[in-house]
Protein backbone atom coordinates (compact mmCIF):
# COMPACT_ATOMS: atom_id res chain seq x y z
CA UNK A 1 0.00 0.00 0.00
CA UNK A 2 1.12 3.53 -0.75
CA UNK A 3 0.14 7.10 0.00
CA UNK A 4 -1.92 8.40 -2.92
CA UNK A 5 -3.10 11.70 -1.48
CA UNK A 6 -1.89 14.34 1.00
CA UNK A 7 -4.01 17.35 1.93
CA UNK A 8 -3.88 20.29 4.29
CA UNK A 9 -6.67 22.72 5.17
CA UNK A 10 -4.96 25.92 6.38
CA UNK A 11 -8.31 27.60 7.10
CA UNK A 12 -10.71 25.31 8.91
CA UNK A 13 -13.70 24.46 6.66
CA UNK A 14 -12.26 26.26 3.62
CA UNK A 15 -10.86 24.51 0.55
CA UNK A 16 -8.08 22.00 0.96
CA UNK A 17 -4.67 22.04 -0.69
CA UNK A 18 -3.16 18.93 -2.26
CA UNK A 19 0.57 18.63 -1.53
CA UNK A 20 3.28 16.30 -2.81
CA UNK A 21 4.95 16.00 0.58
CA UNK A 22 4.58 17.38 4.08
CA UNK A 23 6.49 17.73 7.28
CA UNK A 24 4.72 15.93 10.12
CA UNK A 25 5.18 16.90 13.77
CA UNK A 26 3.19 16.49 16.97
CA UNK A 27 0.46 18.79 15.55
CA UNK A 28 0.03 16.77 12.34
CA UNK A 29 0.75 17.97 8.79
CA UNK A 30 2.53 21.32 8.64
CA UNK A 31 0.12 24.22 8.22
CA UNK A 32 -3.06 22.20 8.71
CA UNK A 33 -5.99 24.06 10.29
CA UNK A 34 -3.96 26.92 11.73
CA UNK A 35 -6.72 29.47 10.98
CA UNK A 36 -10.41 29.52 11.79
CA UNK A 37 -13.44 31.78 11.26
CA UNK A 38 -15.32 32.68 14.43
CA UNK A 39 -18.27 34.74 15.56
CA UNK A 40 -17.41 38.04 17.29
CA UNK A 41 -18.23 36.12 20.50
CA UNK A 42 -15.48 33.61 19.70
CA UNK A 43 -17.70 30.66 18.74
CA UNK A 44 -16.19 28.66 15.88
CA UNK A 45 -17.93 28.64 12.48
CA UNK A 46 -17.69 25.77 9.99
CA UNK A 47 -19.32 24.69 6.74
CA UNK A 48 -21.99 23.03 8.81
CA UNK A 49 -23.67 26.40 9.31
CA UNK A 50 -21.87 28.53 6.70
CA UNK A 51 -21.63 26.66 3.39
CA UNK A 52 -19.84 29.54 1.63
CA UNK A 53 -16.63 28.71 3.50
CA UNK A 54 -16.14 26.03 0.82
CA UNK A 55 -15.66 28.83 -1.71
CA UNK A 56 -12.59 30.27 0.03
CA UNK A 57 -9.25 29.20 -1.44
CA UNK A 58 -5.95 29.56 0.43
CA UNK A 59 -2.69 30.27 -1.40
CA UNK A 60 0.38 30.09 0.87
CA UNK A 61 3.30 32.44 0.24
CA UNK A 62 6.59 32.84 2.11
CA UNK A 63 5.53 35.84 4.19
CA UNK A 64 1.76 35.89 3.86
CA UNK A 65 -1.33 33.92 2.95
CA UNK A 66 -3.56 34.92 0.05
CA UNK A 67 -7.28 34.22 0.45
CA UNK A 68 -9.38 34.03 -2.69
CA UNK A 69 -13.12 33.85 -3.26
CA UNK A 70 -14.69 33.78 -6.70
CA UNK A 71 -15.72 37.22 -7.87
CA UNK A 72 -13.84 39.03 -5.08
CA UNK A 73 -10.52 40.83 -4.84
CA UNK A 74 -7.76 38.78 -3.21
CA UNK A 75 -7.15 39.21 0.52
CA UNK A 76 -3.51 39.02 1.64
CA UNK A 77 -3.03 38.14 5.30
CA UNK A 78 0.26 38.73 7.14
CA UNK A 79 1.14 36.93 10.38
CA UNK A 80 -0.93 38.49 13.18
CA UNK A 81 0.43 40.45 16.12
CA UNK A 82 0.68 38.03 19.02
CA UNK A 83 -0.62 40.63 21.48
CA UNK A 84 -3.99 40.97 19.70
CA UNK A 85 -5.84 37.94 21.05
CA UNK A 86 -9.20 36.51 22.05
CA UNK A 87 -10.60 33.32 23.55
CA UNK A 88 -12.35 31.13 20.99
CA UNK A 89 -14.59 28.12 21.51
CA UNK A 90 -14.01 25.01 19.39
CA UNK A 91 -16.10 22.02 20.41
CA UNK A 92 -16.39 23.31 23.99
CA UNK A 93 -12.63 23.78 24.27
CA UNK A 94 -11.40 27.32 24.88
CA UNK A 95 -8.28 28.38 22.97
CA UNK A 96 -6.56 31.74 23.28
CA UNK A 97 -5.88 32.68 19.66
CA UNK A 98 -4.33 35.58 17.76
CA UNK A 99 -6.73 37.78 15.76
CA UNK A 100 -6.34 39.13 12.22
CA UNK A 101 -6.39 42.91 11.79
CA UNK A 102 -9.72 44.67 11.46
CA UNK A 103 -9.51 45.38 7.69
CA UNK A 104 -9.09 41.63 7.06
CA UNK A 105 -12.00 40.81 9.36
CA UNK A 106 -14.16 43.41 7.64
CA UNK A 107 -13.35 41.95 4.21
CA UNK A 108 -14.17 38.40 5.33
CA UNK A 109 -17.41 39.61 6.94
CA UNK A 110 -18.40 41.18 3.63
CA UNK A 111 -17.49 38.01 1.70
CA UNK A 112 -19.56 35.81 4.01
CA UNK A 113 -22.45 38.21 4.67
CA UNK A 114 -21.98 37.81 8.40
CA UNK A 115 -19.86 39.53 11.05
CA UNK A 116 -16.84 37.29 11.62
CA UNK A 117 -13.24 37.32 12.80
CA UNK A 118 -10.27 35.37 11.51
CA UNK A 119 -8.14 33.79 14.25
CA UNK A 120 -4.80 32.01 14.23
CA UNK A 121 -3.40 29.07 16.15
CA UNK A 122 0.02 30.62 16.78
CA UNK A 123 2.94 29.74 19.02
CA UNK A 124 1.11 30.96 22.12
CA UNK A 125 -2.09 28.97 21.50
CA UNK A 126 -2.57 25.67 23.32
CA UNK A 127 -4.98 22.76 22.89
CA UNK A 128 -4.72 19.00 23.43
CA UNK A 129 -6.50 15.97 22.01
CA UNK A 130 -8.88 13.79 24.01
CA UNK A 131 -7.15 11.71 26.67
CA UNK A 132 -10.03 9.23 26.47
CA UNK A 133 -8.68 7.94 23.16
CA UNK A 134 -5.05 7.52 24.12
CA UNK A 135 -3.97 11.01 23.11
CA UNK A 136 -3.33 12.55 26.54
CA UNK A 137 -1.13 15.62 26.26
CA UNK A 138 -1.02 15.34 22.47
CA UNK A 139 -1.24 18.84 20.91
CA UNK A 140 -3.80 19.75 18.27
CA UNK A 141 -4.64 22.93 16.36
CA UNK A 142 -8.15 23.85 15.15
CA UNK A 143 -8.93 20.29 13.98
CA UNK A 144 -12.20 18.75 15.15
CA UNK A 145 -10.37 16.57 17.62
CA UNK A 146 -7.20 14.85 16.43
CA UNK A 147 -4.16 15.64 14.32
CA UNK A 148 -4.56 13.54 11.17
CA UNK A 149 -7.44 11.92 9.30
CA UNK A 150 -6.61 8.76 7.33
CA UNK A 151 -8.86 7.34 4.60
CA UNK A 152 -8.45 4.60 2.00
CA UNK A 153 -9.37 4.32 -1.68
CA UNK A 154 -10.79 0.82 -1.15
CA UNK A 155 -13.31 2.13 1.36
CA UNK A 156 -14.38 4.96 -0.94
CA UNK A 157 -14.88 2.41 -3.73
CA UNK A 158 -17.07 0.30 -1.43
CA UNK A 159 -19.14 3.34 -0.45
CA UNK A 160 -19.61 4.37 -4.08
CA UNK A 161 -20.54 0.81 -5.04
CA UNK A 162 -23.42 0.99 -2.57
CA UNK A 163 -24.44 4.44 -3.79
CA UNK A 164 -24.39 3.27 -7.41
CA UNK A 165 -26.37 0.12 -6.58
CA UNK A 166 -29.13 2.36 -5.25
CA UNK A 167 -28.97 4.83 -8.15
CA UNK A 168 -27.59 7.60 -5.93
CA UNK A 169 -24.52 8.61 -7.93
CA UNK A 170 -21.01 8.73 -6.49
CA UNK A 171 -18.77 11.04 -4.46
CA UNK A 172 -15.09 11.94 -4.40
CA UNK A 173 -12.64 11.62 -1.54
CA UNK A 174 -12.65 15.41 -1.08
CA UNK A 175 -16.06 15.11 0.61
CA UNK A 176 -14.33 13.53 3.62
CA UNK A 177 -11.50 16.07 3.90
CA UNK A 178 -8.70 13.58 4.68
CA UNK A 179 -5.08 14.43 5.37
CA UNK A 180 -3.65 11.11 4.20
CA UNK A 181 -5.22 8.86 1.57
CA UNK A 182 -3.94 5.29 1.38
CA UNK A 183 -4.28 3.49 -1.94
CA UNK A 184 -5.53 -0.07 -1.44
CA UNK A 185 -8.03 -2.49 -2.98
CA UNK A 186 -9.47 -3.86 0.26
CA UNK A 187 -12.61 -2.22 1.67
CA UNK A 188 -12.56 -0.89 5.23
CA UNK A 189 -9.11 -2.31 6.16
CA UNK A 190 -8.47 0.72 8.38
CA UNK A 191 -10.99 -0.61 10.93
CA UNK A 192 -8.40 -3.24 11.84
CA UNK A 193 -5.33 -0.97 11.81
CA UNK A 194 -4.20 0.03 15.27
CA UNK A 195 -1.03 1.68 13.95
CA UNK A 196 0.63 2.30 10.60
CA UNK A 197 4.09 3.53 9.64
CA UNK A 198 4.75 6.02 6.84
CA UNK A 199 8.17 7.53 6.17
CA UNK A 200 9.45 6.22 9.48
CA UNK A 201 6.63 7.90 11.42
CA UNK A 202 4.25 5.86 13.54
CA UNK A 203 0.59 6.90 13.35
CA UNK A 204 -1.78 5.44 15.94
CA UNK A 205 -5.33 5.12 14.61
CA UNK A 206 -7.20 5.96 17.79
CA UNK A 207 -10.81 6.71 16.86
CA UNK A 208 -13.09 6.29 13.84
CA UNK A 209 -14.44 9.50 12.36
CA UNK A 210 -18.17 10.08 12.75
CA UNK A 211 -19.41 12.01 9.74
CA UNK A 212 -21.66 15.06 9.56
CA UNK A 213 -23.58 17.14 7.02
CA UNK A 214 -20.36 18.53 5.54
CA UNK A 215 -19.94 15.28 3.59
CA UNK A 216 -23.14 16.15 1.70
CA UNK A 217 -21.71 19.45 0.40
CA UNK A 218 -19.70 20.16 -2.73
CA UNK A 219 -16.24 21.15 -1.50
CA UNK A 220 -15.80 23.88 -4.10
CA UNK A 221 -19.21 25.56 -3.96
CA UNK A 222 -20.80 24.46 -0.67
CA UNK A 223 -23.88 23.30 -2.59
CA UNK A 224 -25.92 20.41 -1.19
CA UNK A 225 -27.57 19.80 -4.58
CA UNK A 226 -25.08 16.99 -5.28
CA UNK A 227 -24.90 13.22 -4.67
CA UNK A 228 -25.19 12.49 -0.96
CA UNK A 229 -23.04 9.80 0.72
CA UNK A 230 -25.14 9.75 3.88
CA UNK A 231 -27.67 7.13 2.70
CA UNK A 232 -24.89 4.67 1.85
CA UNK A 233 -23.07 5.33 5.13
CA UNK A 234 -26.37 4.79 6.91
CA UNK A 235 -26.77 1.40 5.25
CA UNK A 236 -23.24 0.04 5.63
CA UNK A 237 -21.25 2.19 8.09
CA UNK A 238 -23.42 2.94 11.13
CA UNK A 239 -21.50 2.60 14.37
CA UNK A 240 -22.82 0.14 16.93
CA UNK A 241 -20.52 1.57 19.61
CA UNK A 242 -22.21 4.33 21.63
CA UNK A 243 -18.86 6.03 22.26
CA UNK A 244 -18.77 7.08 18.59
CA UNK A 245 -22.35 7.20 17.29
CA UNK A 246 -23.41 7.81 13.71
CA UNK A 247 -22.02 7.03 10.25
CA UNK A 248 -18.28 6.37 10.04
CA UNK A 249 -15.70 7.05 7.35
CA UNK A 250 -11.95 7.33 7.97
CA UNK A 251 -9.90 7.13 11.17
CA UNK A 252 -8.38 9.82 13.35
CA UNK A 253 -4.67 9.29 13.87
CA UNK A 254 -2.07 10.60 16.32
CA UNK A 255 1.54 10.95 15.10
CA UNK A 256 4.14 9.47 17.46
CA UNK A 257 7.18 10.95 15.73
CA UNK A 258 8.37 13.62 13.33
CA UNK A 259 9.58 13.55 9.75
CA UNK A 260 8.42 13.94 6.16
CA UNK A 261 5.80 11.93 4.31
CA UNK A 262 5.24 12.05 0.57
CA UNK A 263 3.01 10.79 -2.21
CA UNK A 264 4.15 7.28 -3.10
CA UNK A 265 5.48 6.41 0.35
CA UNK A 266 4.89 2.86 1.49
CA UNK A 267 2.25 2.36 4.18
CA UNK A 268 3.03 -0.46 6.59
CA UNK A 269 0.60 -1.82 9.16
CA UNK A 270 2.67 -2.28 12.32
CA UNK A 271 -0.09 -3.05 14.82
CA UNK A 272 -3.54 -4.51 14.23
CA UNK A 273 -6.94 -4.26 15.88
CA UNK A 274 -8.28 -7.78 15.19
CA UNK A 275 -11.79 -7.02 16.46
CA UNK A 276 -12.22 -4.08 14.10
CA UNK A 277 -15.07 -1.74 14.96
CA UNK A 278 -18.64 -2.77 15.74
CA UNK A 279 -21.18 -1.75 13.09
CA UNK A 280 -24.95 -2.04 13.05
CA UNK A 281 -26.23 -4.89 10.93
CA UNK A 282 -28.50 -4.13 8.03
Amino acid sequence: MRVSGLFIYPLKSARGIAVESSTVDAFGLLGDRRMMIVEPSGRSITQREMQDLARIEIEPHTDFLRLKMDGRDNLDISPPRSGNRMDVDIWKTIVNAAIADEPANATLSEWLGHSVKLVFFDGLAERTASAEWGAAGSPVTFTDGFQILVTTTGSLSALNADLNAHGEGSVGMERFRPNIVVDCDEEWPEDKWAAIEIGGIRLDLVKPCSRCIMTTQDQLTGSRDVPDPMPAMGRIRMSADRRVPGPLFGWNAVPRGEGIIAIGDNVNVIERRPEGWALKRR
